[in-house]
């Protein structure tokens, strides 16, 4: 039997997230690479940032900024709709997501509840806000394969191996790893299928800022291969993951064996 690994999203549509810079441009890229007409989802631009309008025009017609905020349902659903008026949705993946630290008893006192519940409402609230909105649209596509559509979240390592100043963070990634079983469980009676990817640590914006000698502690934790992630490790386990109908119901760690101390 021929196996049949190629991902030709040509004539169809996908939504992503946080998709205007690290790990959703990645995969903004990948998907219009592999057909796709994309619709961004990313935060509006400030007067003294980088133009994320401009970053996802970069990307040619296949790909359309969507300003908004992930914690607002009506973001979601008005992505989505912009996504399927240019093609049958069947790609949603979910990658904002903000990593605030915090510790139960800081220095400056008591974890803030605002602060902790900022956090869930961009991490894990933002994910759902997008998977309601995107599985609404796909539970009517016709079949294609075995699949309507496929929703795609980001939730981390911390999930499993949070660390010290990570309450806010690893909650809410946890969460994210732990909807992903009964989300896919329900969603199989319209042949949607939901995968939840699990990053270690990745070379994105935030690692970025970090001085060069953290950045070398960190990319010494990973046990092989011996670097940091590559937003394009990411991508591709996305064009995987769609590719895979038996990819299903499960969290998958790209992590390169890392297991995070706790602190």
């Amino acid at each position: 039997m021929a196996l049949n690994i190629s991902t030709d999203l040509t004539g169809t549509s996908a939504v992503i997230t946080g998709g205007a810079s690290g790990l959703g441009y990645a995969t903004a890229q990948a998907l219009v690479e592999a057909g796709a007409q994309v619709v961004v989802i990313d935060l509006p631009d400030a007067p003294d940032s980088t133009s994320r309008a401009d970053a996802v025009a970069a990307l040619g017609e296949a790909a359309q900024f969507h300003p908004g905020d992930v914690t607002d349902p009506q973001t979601s659903i008005d992505a989505v709709a912009a996504a399927a008026a240019r093609g049958p949705l069947r790609t949603a993946v979910s990658c904002a997501g903000v990593a605030t630290p915090g510790k139960l008893l800081g220095r400056k006192g008591p974890l803030p509840a605002e602060t902790f519940m900022k956090v869930l409402a961009i991490n894990t609230g933002g994910t759902v806000n997008l998977m309601t909105a995107a599985a609404a649209v796909m539970a009517e596509n016709e079949l294609a394969g075995e699949d309507r559509g496929v929703l795609i979240n980001t939730a981390s390592v911390a999930a499993f191996d949070g660390q010290i100043g990570q309450i806010a963070y690893s909650a809410s990634k946890g969460a994210v790893a732990s909807l992903t079983l009964p989300a896919a469980r329900e969603l199989a009676a319209h042949a949607i299928r939901v995968v939840t990817i699990a990053p270690g640590l990745f070379e994105t914006p935030m690692m970025a800022g970090l001085p060069e000698d953290a950045r070398e502690s960190l990319r010494a934790k990973t046990l092989h291969p011996a670097r940091l992630g590559k937003p394009e490790d990411y991508a591709q386990t996305v064009l995987q993951i769609i590719a895979n109908p038996m990819l299903n119901g499960e969290t998958i760690r790209l992590d390169g064996a890392i297991r995070l101390e706790p602190k």
